[in-house]
């Protein structure tokens, strides 16, 4: 996928363009004396080939090294179906596919797989499953901005602002993220949701409040000691409380025009935008759009913007802690 947001990817998929640095894959953290690190086995997926995909509109780009990061995401159209059929699974992997292509013109599907609330796993773009069985290399997709050439990512059917995922979607994410955590080496710390690198809503308050216990999960697959990341907040209008004086104080050191009252307003909302605009952050990567305009949004890929100058860990770590 070329580099934009997408079904909007959660329209069925956000874009991005493909970045050009790379992080180091991190290796497993010792576990216990008592645990012994153990092989997943690979998840029932199902292949390009078996749910009808198109080929890609040009030759797929496999990078010669790992990915970094797994990154869990939410679709948010078609919204929450009650049809946990496998059929549907592939409908939904061919919606993705057409918007995809005929609509953001990209060269495929985004994301690298998708995962149904029926728990029917699916590959996504073109040769994902092959390179993944492989373990060495990397299909470059398009669902993350400015972050693609590090991340594998999972498309999650739904939208999980408010509510939760079914158990049989949990429970192929765990199998999944499992499997590709083995493959490739990828420490727990190092999965993620879309909005640890995006200013997007993804994969949604209530399944990005689970990713704690999915790194629990994984880990006890893997039979190693699960290891927890701290990441950025995620601000928006409504939000009140220290975090949102501190992303005010911040605004106004950078010469934005805005009070500092702890309340996001529309006011704050636009001195964010505003900030993100001069310094060249997309005005939206995730297009939850549907429901709700995720411009304006304060994320992870603004706060250390705002932050430069400054110890960006200290101030990450105590944003963290004051909730």
């Amino acid at each position: 996928m070329a580099g934009k947001p997408g079904f909007d990817r959660r329209a069925l998929i956000k874009g991005g363009l493909a970045a050009t640095a790379v992080g180091a894959v991190a290796t497993w953290q010792a576990a216990p004396a008592a645990a012994t690190a153990r092989k997943v086995a690979e998840p029932v997926i199902y292949g390009t080939d078996i749910w009808g995909a198109r080929p890609p509109s040009s030759p797929i780009e496999v990078l010669d090294r790992k990915p970094t990061y797994i990154v869990v995401h939410h679709t948010v159209e078609p919204g929450n179906t009650e049809d946990y059929s496998r059929e549907r699974a592939f409908q939904i992997s061919r919606d993705i596919q057409t918007f995809h292509m005929d609509t953001r013109g990209w060269a495929d599907s985004g994301q690298q797989f998708t995962n149904s609330r029926g728990g029917h796993i699916t590959e996504g773009r073109h040769r994902s499953l092959e390179v993944l069985r492989g373990g060495v290399q990397h299909v470059l997709g398009a669902n993350v901005g400015n972050h693609n050439s590090e991340v594998i990512g999972i498309e999650n059917e739904g939208l999980y602002t408010e509510v939760d995922v079914p158990q049989a979607l949990w429970d192929s994410l765990v199998r999944l993220v499992a499997y590709m955590a083995d493959q490739y080496g990828i420490s727990t710390e190092f999965i993620k949701g879309h909005r640890d690198f995006n200013s997007t809503q993804c994969p949604g308050d209530v399944l990005y409040a689970r990713l704690p216990e999915l790194r629990e999960a994984v880990a006890a697959e893997l039979g190693v000691q699960a290891r927890q990341p701290v990441e950025w907040p995620l601000l928006s209008q409504g939000d009140t409380g220290e975090r949102v004086r501190e992303a005010q104080r911040l605004l106004r050191a950078r010469g934005e025009n805005v009070a500092v009252d702890g309340v996001f307003g529309p006011a704050t909302r636009e001195a964010v935008r505003s900030f993100a605009a001069a310094n060249g952050v997309p005005a939206a990567t995730c297009y939850a759009s549907a429901h709700a305009d995720e411009r304006g949004l304060l994320g992870a890929d603004i706060w250390p913007l705002l932050a430069e100058g400054t110890n960006r860990q200290a101030l990450k770590s105590r944003l963290a802690h004051i909730g």
